[in-house]
């Protein structure tokens, strides 16, 4: 089973499409890193993630804030997280869909591209507009542990 949105999905207009990156290693997740639920995300893809195929960056700092303005989140108020996988920065449902299908036991959820994107970005929609609100928010972004603090990155690699 092909891991992705299908070509329909991924250029309907207006819809929080996959689009190109470039200068940005593949597997960083970027994430609003003051978000409590957004930083459990984190703890379980970093639980899971034995090859330590994904590396992290909160959108409160600087790299962070001009990935998400590159690739269309408003940093002041993120509506979503990332996922950049060779080139591409996946938004919404797909970013997820995209973490959860490489990680072990979890290839399942490909099951969820069958699903149409407006209905995923939907109720992705409904968790994000009032995670802080069901989950909470912190006063400032999530300090990993020494254990994975190297997962994290302060910056993005120059461009060559």
């Amino acid at each position: 089973m092909e891991i992705g949105p299908t070509e329909a999905q991924a250029t309907r207009p207006g819809a929080w499409t996959p689009r190109p990156v470039s200068g940005v290693p593949s597997g960083v997740i970027l994430f609003d890193g003051v978000c409590v639920f957004c930083s459990r995300w984190v703890t379980f893809v970093i639980a899971l993630d034995r090859a330590k195929t994904f590396r992290f960056l909160p959108i409160q700092n600087e790299d962070g804030r001009r990935l998400a303005e590159r690739i269309g989140i408003t940093p002041d108020d993120p509506e979503t997280n990332a996922v950049v996988l060779d080139g591409v920065a996946y938004l919404k449902s797909d970013a997820a869909l995209m973490v959860l299908a490489r990680l072990p036991d979890w290839s399942w959820t490909r099951l969820g591209w069958a699903f149409p994107k407006g209905l995923r970005d939907w109720t992705y929609d409904r968790i994000a507009n009032n995670r802080y609100r069901i989950f909470g928010r912190l006063d400032a972004c999530m300090v990993p542990s020494t254990e994975v603090r190297g997962r994290f990155l302060d910056r993005l690699p120059s461009p060559s």
